[in-house]
């Protein structure tokens, strides 16, 4: 399929403070093809093959605003106003023509998939489309929390037809890489290029900047938790190929020519998957692949060697420029004669117009003059020329700069800049006076070092949020670690590692509190050099004490934001250098902690996970400490609840909220709480079950982090949906419904999949439950796209179980059950048995609806054992209804049987006040006695049931009861 034309570029302009509908559909497109379909906008007509569809009006409306607005859900009430304008409709003529327009798609039909419905939110536009106009600007979606741009620079000099032709380039081949030799400036065009394209994007920028890693095996993953993703797998690409491919951002690649191989290999995947993500890279060499467009960025121009030309013609020249513009930034004071003028020149030759080398020659005009500053930088360049012959003569004259710079520098500038090259990327003052600092010299003469180097312009300076930050210059950085002697990296590197685990330990926690891309900046920065400061640590000539304390604070941090990979590779690897005084540590426990969790997530392992929890438990016990316990005992449950051991969950969690109850924070006593709930709904005390879930879901939203916040989500955003199944079995429907509504309402506003999810399972059992298969399959869509898109596969399994589930209600029996049946082993392999029961329920019930009587009687039974012995007992009154049911179905005499499981359920039901199961079961039992001529004991045990239900009076199993009592009477 050929790929979507691409957007069309506009001039930045302030974007108007439109209202939501009327950036939908905003352009000036004549056709749209998708499939094999081709839409005319202007001339209001849809073809099929060439052949004209008929379309009513209505419909046709429909289809032009969501094929104008692709990949973005369109609200219902944006869609009734722009296609009623003046009539007053409710949303079943919405659906009515919704369903019309599907179907003359053949929407679902031999896999076609045009319009999906997005539960409580609108419809989107799914199937890629290709124009034959442009987009105009406002067409990109509005809303992108982790738009992440530097600044631009006040001014730019001699680039301005870089940019523009750059961001031409850009707009019309999507893939775009600036490729220049280190110092000319390819940074600071990709970002003008970024500036001067955002409004195109609708602000969807986001800048990556690849020199801070050195791990190829980072490259996506970078991306994906600065856009948010969890990293729960060792390949983080297909969740991230999985969140662009309907996203319509510009990405900027910064500095990628020492990670070129990865860097090609996710850039070609994504220029395939995702049509509309336009993607800027700067390098020093190309990517070198199909897609791919290079932009050779050149020096500046410099004004040749003429004594003809005039001086206002030398002085147009971008290098002339561009130095005698930072010359006088930097404090110089410049009235240039004829002869000064050519003196500039010559210096601009001299350094081949590079901007690095004439910004930093530049600086050097206030200190000695024009004419000195032009001697020494001539005698120097001479001097300094030793670098290899087959070098470029630009490296050549850019190393030979940073020689000259450097030895002009004082001794005590000289030693800090050597120290500063320790930080990857930004740094605080408060960092560089720690780590720098030592006996021999204090943070005095370091602060005024580092003022003399941004005066000097070896180290960048730009504020961010309230804070200065400081960069060493990617060649500066280089030039200065060569220049590092071996003890002194020894040192530096212990003070470095020692100074960003106190960092961890103090700012790490406030990452779950952080939501857009500029909050979320300085700790990505941070964690590059928690990332170099480990290499360091377990490396040759490392320190690995220093490493082990580093890498158990990092645990914690890694699991907040979901770099489970790195999480295990870190504690596996620490965990290993432990000696024999250092077993039973704080650093082992937090070690331990962080290999068992990362391990629940990426690998499911029932052993190797719960022994690294259960020895991190022990020694947090023998330590004392209530909040160490706190975040262990959370995440054994929750593994515990993974594998099927119900019982053992519940014992966690009764440890982990009466812990809590002991610390001083809501937000801890609202997550011991939820905990607590969810162990007791799955082990049927549903009457405490629900005290603890309400308690969790009427806390109060907080914006601060508190101890509870290593886990990364809140107690009050999970409780919901297991609240809302928790209603249902205890008989009140209604409220389960509006429960289960609101529950996903507020998850899908928060951006954490793993919330959302968990909502979504619980509403699709109740949506199941009542018997509401319209919002069970629309929700089980949203549960499969968004668990898909994070990588949360057992969540994706369990949704395609309920969609097995559906299928057998639909009468397609036999690929519903061969549904249940994959979707089932997959989550028995993957150790995740949350759900297995409650689907083992759906296929034996397929297996009664074909005949298969011996292998349903057999599973009901081997289900029942095991919930008994594994503790899920919510499921147990329902299971034996099913099985009396069973019974009955089977040829012979079984109805003694059947009447014992009846009897039973009912027990069950009443004991943990389950009493939607006692409904079904009651009505059951109650039609059997009917059967056998037991009319009154029916009425009398079906009466007081169903006079307890006051609501949900239109749901399937209380309209059953009321007809079977209607005949009873």
């Amino acid at each position: 399929m050929a790929a979507p034309r691409p957007l069309e570029y506009k001039e930045p302009i302030a974007a108007p403070g439109a209202k939501a509908m009327s950036n939908v559909g905003d352009t000036t497109a004549d056709e749209l093809s998708f499939g094999p379909f081709r839409l005319s906008v202007g001339q209001r007509l849809l073809t099929k093959d060439g052949v004209r569809i008929d379309l009513g009006a209505r419909a046709l409306d429909l289809l032009i605003a969501l094929t104008l607005a692709p990949n973005v859900v369109v609200a219902k009430k944006d869609l009734i106003s722009r296609v009623w304008p003046d009539v007053i409709v409710d949303e079943g003529s919405l659906r009515f023509h919704m369903t019309g327009l599907r179907k003359a798609l053949g929407d679902g039909q031999d896999g076609a998939r045009y319009i999906t419905t997005i539960a409580g939110r609108g419809y989107c536009f799914v199937a890629p489309i290709s124009r034959s106009g442009r987009l105009r600007q406002g067409s990109a979606a509005p809303d992108f929390p982790h738009a992440l741009l530097p600044g631009r620079l006040d001014r730019m000099v001699g680039r301005e037809q870089d940019v523009q032709r750059l961001a031409e380039k850009l707009m019309t081949s999507r893939m775009v890489t600036i490729v220049g030799v280190g110092g000319v400036g390819k940074t600071t065009v990709a970002t003008a290029v970024a500036h001067h394209l955002a409004p195109t994007f609708n602000g969807a920028v986001l800048f990556a900047d690849y020199g801070m890693l050195s791990d190829p095996g980072l490259v996506a993953a970078g991306i994906a938790s600065m856009l948010g993703l969890p990293v729960g797998s060792d390949d983080v690409r297909p969740s991230l190929i999985a969140y662009l491919r309907d996203k319509q951002i510009l990405l900027i690649l910064d500095t990628c020519e020492h990670l070129i191989d990865a860097i090609a290999d996710l850039v070609a995947t994504i220029v395939d998957a995702a049509p509309q993500v336009f993607l800027l890279a700067t390098s020093r060499e190309a990517l070198r692949i199909e897609a791919e467009s290079v932009y050779r960025l050149d020096t500046l121009a410099c004004p040749p060697d003429d004594p003809e030309l005039s001086i206002e013609t030398v002085l147009s020249f971008p290098a002339t420029r561009l130095f005698i513009e930072r010359a006088a930034a930097s404090g110089a004071s410049l009235n240039l004669s004829d002869q000064e003028v050519r003196v500039v020149a010559g210096i601009c030759r001299k350094l081949d117009g590079m901007a690095l080398a004439l910004e930093l020659a530049a600086r050097r005009v206030e200190s000695y003059g024009l004419t000195q500053t032009a001697t020494l930088l001539d005698r120097h360049l001479t001097l300094g020329w030793t670098g290899s012959r087959a070098a470029p003569p630009r490296q050549k004259t850019l190393q030979a700069t940073l020689d000259w710079s450097f030895g002009l520098l004082t001794e005590v500038e000289r030693l800090v800049l050597r120290r500063l090259a320790v930080f990857v990327g930004d740094f605080t003052l408060d960092a560089a006076l720690e780590v720098i600092s030592t006996s021999e010299m204090h943070p005095p003469s370091v602060f005024e070092a580092i003022d003399n180097l941004v005066a000097k312009s070896l180290l960048a300076t730009h504020p961010l949020g309230a804070m200065m930050r400081y960069r060493l210059l990617d060649t500066t950085r280089a030039y200065a670690l060569q220049s590092q002697t071996e003890a002194e990296r020894a040192g530096l590197g212990a003070r470095h590692a020692t100074y960003y685990r106190r960092w961890l330990e103090q700012f790490g926690p406030d990452w779950p509190t952080l939501s857009t891309g500029l909050e979320r900046l300085p700790y990505f920065v941070s964690i590059n050099n928690v990332r170099a400061a480990l290499e360091w640590c377990f490396g040759e000539h490392g320190d690995i004490d220093v490493g082990i304390r580093l890498a158990a604070a990092a645990a914690s941090v890694f699991q907040v934001m979901s770099l489970f990979p790195e999480c295990q590779r870190w504690s596996e690897r620490a965990l290993l250098a432990l000696d024999d005084a250092s077993k039973g540590s704080i650093e082992e426990m937090h070690l331990q902690a962080g290999l068992g969790i990362s391990r629940m997530y990426l690998q499911g392992g029932r052993e190797t996970s719960q022994a690294a929890l259960v020895r991190s438990l022990q020694i947090a016990e023998e330590r004392g400490n209530a909040l160490d316990q706190l975040r262990i005992l959370g995440p054994l449950s929750m593994l515990s609840l993974r594998i099927g051991d119900f019982n053992a969950a519940l014992r966690y969690a009764r440890r982990c909220s009466a812990i809590a109850m002991t610390v001083d924070d809501p937000a801890t006593v609202e997550l011991g709480r939820f905990f607590l709930g969810n162990s007791l709904h799955f082990t049927g005390d549903l009457i405490n079950a629900r005290i603890e879930l309400e308690a969790a879901a009427r806390s109060e939203p907080r914006s601060q982090r508190t101890p509870a916040s290593y886990v990364g989500f809140e107690g009050r955003h999970l409780a919901g949906g297991i609240l809302a199944r928790n209603l249902w079995l205890q008989g009140y429907p209604a409220q389960a419904d509006c429960r289960a509504r609101q529950a996903i309402s507020d998850a899908a506003k928060l951006d954490h999949s793993l919330t959302l999810c968990i909502a979504l399972l619980g509403g699709i059992a109740v949506f199941l439950w009542r018997d509401d298969l319209p919002s069970a399959e629309e929700h089980i869509e949203w549960l499969i796209s968004r668990a898909g898109l994070h990588f949360l596969s057992p969540y994706v399994s369990v949704a395609q179980g309920f969609q097995g589930e559906v299928a057998i209600r639909r009468g397609d029996v036999k690929a519903g059950i061969e549904t249940l049946r994959r979707c089932i082993e997959k989550l028995h392999s993957a150790t995740y048995e949350v759900f297995t029961t409650m689907l083992e329920i759906s296929l034996v019930k397929g297996l009664v609806a074909i005949g298969e009587f011996d292998e349903g009687l057999s599973r009901i039974n081997r289900t029942i054992e095991l919930v008994e012995k594994n503790g899920d007992l919510c499921y147990l009154p329902e299971l034996l209804r099913i099985r009396a049911n069973l019974l009955l179905s089977m040829p012979g005499s079984l109805a003694i049987d059947a009447e014992a499981c009846f009897t039973r359920s009912l027990e069950q039901s009443r004991n943990t006040g389950a009493r939607a199961w006692e409904l079904r079961t009651a009505t059951d039992l109650a039609a059997f006695w009917v059967g056998d001529g037991r009319v009154r004991d029916a009425r009398a045990l079906l009466q007081p049931v169903f006079e307890r239900f006051g609501e949900g009076l239109d749901t399937a199993d209380v309209m059953a009861a009321e007809r079977l009592l209607e005949k009873l009477y």
